[in-house]
């Protein structure tokens, strides 16, 4: 079924128009985004259920003008244009003489285009009610699997979204939904309590919950696996990554590491290796808003930039990084369509979409017949690197033991996987033949600027420090 485009956006159409044309008296560029974005968040669990609005709701636009350097206004009111453009001149020159970087007038090609996107089950043709009884039959379920299980947390998020970009060539607009969701047992014998969780997401409606509903009981014996979780012996060992584990491998190392405003501001050590071999001939590394569906899919990004697929690393050689708007014109490249806000009221940055290493021919129990001590790592936590020195550290929820090319059976838990960047990409030596992302996370520029992205994967095999 077919996501419809905004009403409140449609009917601001010719308002943002009027508005665009104003303030062109006044600056040699101007562009408006509108942005409506609504959705909801449900949780039930054994303590009772939770539903409110989704954390990615948003309803307002946000003005660029350019005057030798760009600057922004966001509000959220059309009523009175002509007010409007007074206040925004205004409060544009009181800032007139703070000390920026110049930059050039944006040159734009014209462009009229309007995107939407098709779901199975749109979400407002299922009421509240059904969403919270199936959220509940799966915690009923898992239950039912468990006597270990003390609770249980079945997550459904959904978010309509609508945007719409205005300058004097172009005229863009898009609508879209995503959905994301969590299954996280909590399970405690005599000695310990453990949990985990299984994440669903992507560019779909309320079908989602059917994908939930099959995989509770997975989830709950996994979770039951872990109580029996042996700690690690610290070292480097022979490691196969699943896809989320590599996906978060190829985030943190050469998705942050080469987000092309950190280039301007000379905080990026992969600035200086472009064209350099960064990684074994294995290792090709895409983003883009187009490289693949998920929930950082988009049709233009918040500069009205149209999105792309971006090749980061080809066999092993970084060639590219990803820019918004204002990155690519300080440094005289194309931009990729990495221009992304956390809401209308924010900066725009340049940030990670689906990050991805592209598939290989090898095949999984192949992988794990060529290792003669290692592990199968699986689940991440967390990560986190230095784009100024390449250091990387990946929190994992849990690795399975590989003896003599055979999974043994024995769980460990938690691991910590540490190194220098190219020396891990330079270890890889096998990649799978599958693929699969993941986007039921969020991640911030620093420790804030949060917004939407995908990573993922094939099985990678490589050597890593292990503790």
């Amino acid at each position: 079924m077919k996501v419809e485009f905004s009403n409140f956006l449609e009917s601001s159409r010719s308002k943002i128009r009027e508005l665009v044309n104003r303030l062109y008296n006044h600056f040699d560029y101007v562009s408006v985004l509108g942005t409506d974005s609504k959705g909801s968040f449900f949780l039930v669990n054994a303590n009772g259920v939770n539903v409110r609005d989704s954390a990615w709701t948003e309803r307002g636009f946000v003005v660029r003008v350019h005057d030798g350097n760009y600057r922004e206004f966001s509000f959220n009111n059309l009523d009175d244009i002509e007010g409007l453009e007074r206040t925004i001149t205004e409060s544009i020159k009181i800032g007139s003489g703070m000390k920026l970087s110049s930059y050039p007038v944006i040159y734009e090609e014209k462009i009229e285009k309007n995107f939407s996107t098709n779901v199975k089950i749109l979400p407002e043709n299922v009421t509240a009610r059904e969403k919270i009884e199936k959220l509940s039959e799966m915690k009923d379920i898992a239950f039912e699997n468990s006597n270990k299980l003390k609770n249980f947390n079945a997550i459904y998020e959904e978010v309509q979204i609508a945007k719409m970009f205005v300058s004097k060539k172009k005229e863009l607009s898009q609508s879209y939904v995503w959905t994301q969701g969590y299954l996280q047992p909590i399970v405690m014998d005599d000695n310990n309590i453990k949990e985990v969780y299984e994440s669903f997401s992507g560019l779909k409606g309320v079908e989602l919950l059917d994908e939930m509903m099959v995989k509770v009981p997975k989830v709950v014996k996994e979770a039951e696996s872990l109580l029996n979780a042996e700690r690690l012996e610290p070292g480097e060992y022979d490691v196969i990554c699943s896809p989320d584990v590599a996906g978060v491998i190829a985030h943190e190392a050469f998705g942050h590491g080469v987000e092309m405003d950190m280039f301007v501001k000379e905080r990026a050590k992969a600035a200086q290796y472009i064209n350099k071999r960064v990684g074994s001939d294995l290792v090709t590394m895409h983003d883009g808003a187009t490289a693949a569906k998920e929930v950082s899919s988009y049709f233009f990004d918040d500069e009205g930039t149209l999105g792309t697929d971006t090749v980061v690393i080809e066999n092993g050689v970084l060639k590219a990084g990803l820019s918004d708007l204002l990155s690519a014109m300080k440094l005289g490249t194309k931009p990729t369509g990495n221009g992304k806000r956390q809401s209308f009221e924010r900066k725009a940055y340049a940030r990670m979409t689906n990050t991805f290493f592209s598939p290989g021919k090898d095949v999984l129990d192949d992988m794990i017949s060529s290792i003669k001590k290692g592990y199968l790592l699986e689940k991440y936590g967390s990560g986190m690197e230095d784009p100024k020195n390449w250091g990387i550290q990946i929190m994992v929820t849990y690795a399975r033991e590989i003896k003599d090319g055979k999974l043994t059976g024995k769980i460990i838990s938690p691991v910590i996987m540490t190194g220098y960047v190219p020396d891990l990409l330079n270890s890889i030596s096998m990649v799978s033949n599958d693929f699969k992302l993941s986007g039921s996370g969020a991640c911030g520029k620093g420790y804030k600027e949060f917004v939407k992205v995908s990573a993922g994967g094939s099985y990678i095999k490589a050597k890593a420090r292990l503790g």
